[in-house]
């Protein structure tokens, strides 16, 4: 496995990145895009897991504001998932070379995909691998955030967080949940992008995720234009990567192997 770092600059902003690319790689790369206090680190080794296992090229990024990448002006807008995935990724996969790509996004980072791929007139896009997508505000989701500033406040999570966001730590934390809470983001839908996504889908929730029920899921099959396919995890929260990695990684794997040509 041959791998490689370095620094997208993308609009006078550097973004980090990490390149990972298997003995006989072929055309497709699979773009991983974090969730909203997520980041390139916080992946961990699972993007090595899905590179090793299905012999495809893997590119991971932090956004502007996350990890290791520049900083990002706040308040943030509540468009900021929009021009995410219709101005700074199309850049991104510009700038890495990209000429056939998979997007695998998780929450947030799953959202800057379906935004992406029904947003774009590009053929680049060949598949979405979606975990704990949202394409429209739930209650739960809000509750969940709520919850999550207070524990930012009295626990030990913005110590925890410190350490994958350094000594920008508060503008990530405050940006992401300020954008979510606001009374103006309540309107937030993406169900009109899904009828335009004509590419292979593949949708990994969990059961127990506390930042939004199977209702999003719903939405996203009702309105594709080809039936997704789906995993769902029981006993597993929002993280299915983390919380249940072998499940999720035999059906990342199993997705590839029937859509996509990945190996050389």
């Amino acid at each position: 496995m041959r791998a490689s770092r370095g620094f997208f600059n993308i609009g006078g902003v550097s973004l980090e990145y990490e390149l990972l690319t298997p003995p006989r790689s072929g055309a497709t790369t699979l773009v991983f895009l974090h969730e909203g206090l997520g980041c390139l680190a916080m992946w961990r080794d699972f993007p090595h897991r899905v590179a090793v296992a299905t012999s495809c090229r893997v590119l991971v990024y932090s956004r502007a504001g996350y990890g290791g990448s520049g900083p990002c002006p706040l308040p943030r807008p509540l468009t900021f998932m929009h021009e995410e995935g219709l101005e700074v990724l199309p850049q991104v996969l510009e700038a890495a070379e990209v000429p056939k790509a998979v997007l695998v996004g998780h929450s947030d980072g799953a959202s800057i995909a379906l935004i992406n791929a029904g947003g774009v007139a590009s053929r680049r896009i060949a598949g979405l691998i979606l975990m704990a997508p949202h394409v429209f505000v739930e209650e739960l989701t809000i509750r969940s955030i709520r919850a999550a500033v207070s524990a930012y406040r009295t626990t030990a999570l913005r110590v925890r967080l410190a350490r994958y966001h350094g000594d920008r730590v508060d503008s990530t934390f405050h940006g992401w949940a300020g954008a979510w809470l606001d009374d103006g983001f309540k309107t937030w839908n993406l169900e009109d992008f899904l009828p335009q996504i004509k590419v292979p889908v593949l949708l990994i929730q969990g059961e127990e995720d506390n930042y939004g029920t199977l209702r999003q899921l719903e939405k996203i099959q009702a309105r594709l234009p080809r039936r997704a396919d789906q995993l769902l995890l029981p006993c597993c929260g929002h993280t299915p990567f983390r919380e249940r990695p072998e499940e999720t990684l035999q059906a990342i794997a199993g997705f590839l192997a029937t859509n996509l040509d990945c190996g050389g």
